[in-house]
């Protein structure tokens, strides 16, 4: 007697099928502002590529043309093409904040462990430090130094590394103190582990998402501390293509072509917010992983 086996076709899952396009834990608004990340990545590190024109090319005969033709968002008031300005101008909206926030995490996070962990004197230096830094407001420092000593662009992004340190020790510092007496890193003490080997090994996994999310948080400063000082005439030198410049220069012909202000500040929203949502996201995410260890 012969038994007749047949397939049978199991549909797969909508929730499964969903998976292929995001992630389940990964809410759709977050998913957009990576995919918003992704693009002024894309645009600041191939803008020969995704630019349609040469930004820095001047055409008076093409002054203040309204979007359309071969200028998607019109062009300024020297006929330079506003799309391809905005697209370079990623460049220097994000290297400089990238800049800052992994410079200030690397040495807040430094500073935040060694006072942290040890207590005592070195935590009362790295505070009074702290302190004294706190108490300058890190964007009218940058635009005092620049404007008196010059450098413009990379003299306001040091002031700001330094300046920016003390928010950043001051959250980390406590998730260390908050850490430090716990049972697995009494028990690492008991064993011999060396300080170093808990600071990095123990303690800095286990306050990975205050990091991120402080890291995410000056970025998003940086984006607009580095804006403002460009509009101010204090950042990229003139005719630059940079967001804040673009803002500046294009905001007295706003109703000529409003697009040469409304694609910039445009841009510089989007980078911000969508950094933001990103950051709250990976502090969640990795809270959340923590709490089911």
């Amino acid at each position: 007697m012969s038994t007749d086996i047949t397939a049978v076709a199991v549909p797969v899952p909508m929730d499964r099928r969903r998976r292929w396009l995001w992630p389940a834990d990964v809410p759709v608004s977050v998913l957009i502002a990576g995919m918003v990340l992704v693009v002024m990545a894309a645009c600041a590190l191939l803008p020969g590529l995704v630019a349609p024109q040469d930004p820095a090319l001047i055409n008076p005969t093409e002054s203040l043309l309204r979007p359309g033709g071969a200028h998607l968002l019109g062009t300024d008031q020297l006929g330079r093409d506003v799309l391809s300005r905005v697209v370079h101008g990623a460049g220097t909206a994000l290297s400089g904040p990238l800049i800052i926030a992994t410079a200030t995490i690397v040495l807040s996070l430094a500073l935040s462990l060694v006072a942290g962990y040890f207590g005592g004197w070195v935590d009362a230096i790295v505070g009074r430090g702290v302190d004294l830094l706190y108490s300058l407001p890190p964007l009218i420092v940058a635009m005092v130094l620049v404007g008196v000593f010059g450098g413009g662009y990379w003299l306001a992004i040091g002031v700001l590394i330094v300046l920016n340190i003390p928010q950043n020790v001051r959250i980390m510092r406590a998730a260390v103190i908050e850490r430090r007496g716990l049972p697995y890193i009494e028990a690492a003490e008991t064993l011999g582990v060396s300080p170093l080997r808990i600071m990095v090994g123990h303690l800095l996994p286990n306050i990975a998402p205050v990091v991120a999310a402080c890291f995410f948080l000056r970025f998003t400063y940086g984006i607009v501390d580095l804006s403002s000082l460009s509009f101010l005439g204090l950042g990229v030198p003139p005719g630059s293509s940079d967001w804040g410049r673009m803002l500046a220069e294009n905001r007295v012909q706003i109703f000529e072509n409003a697009w040469a202000s409304i694609a910039p500040g445009v841009a510089l929203v989007l980078t911000a917010v969508s950094a933001n949502f990103v950051g709250d996201w990976l502090y969640e995410h990795f809270e959340r992983k923590g709490r089911t260890r």
